[in-house]
């Protein structure tokens, strides 16, 4: 079992154009292949924390909008700015990576990602 930490806009869903318009966007577009890859993970038994800029007023909205897209889920963390987000964890025994980082492009979906390189 994995942790995943994964952003929402422009990650999970279309970013909106208006900018801070995206965190009360009324018509939600999941990005491609979104939707397949988190019930694999879910189905796999990883651990599935979502992070966000959206503010904490929005928490509601953004887990309503999460359920209705079928979006499995463990943790949500709101209000985490994402002027950048740096992962530390140790490294295993014999030099073993525990933690990755994937960077995909704002709106790209994850058809082209290839998880298996990060251990997925």
């Amino acid at each position: 079992m994995k942790t995943i930490i994964c952003d929402i806009d422009g990650v999970i869903f279309k970013y909106s154009s208006n900018g801070t318009d995206a965190i009360i966007n009324e018509n939600p577009v999941l990005l491609p292949g979104v939707k397949e890859q988190f019930n694999e993970w879910e189905m796999a038994g990883h651990k599935i924390i979502l992070i966000t800029g959206r503010r904490e007023s929005i928490r509601e909205r953004t887990e309503a909008t999460l359920c209705d897209f079928g979006i499995p889920f463990d943790i949500l963390l709101m209000g985490y700015a994402d002027r950048g987000r740096v992962l530390i964890n140790d490294i295993g025994g014999k030099g073993q990576c525990k933690a990755h980082a994937v960077s995909i492009l704002r709106d790209g979906g994850f058809t082209e990602v290839e998880w298996k390189e990060v251990g997925l």
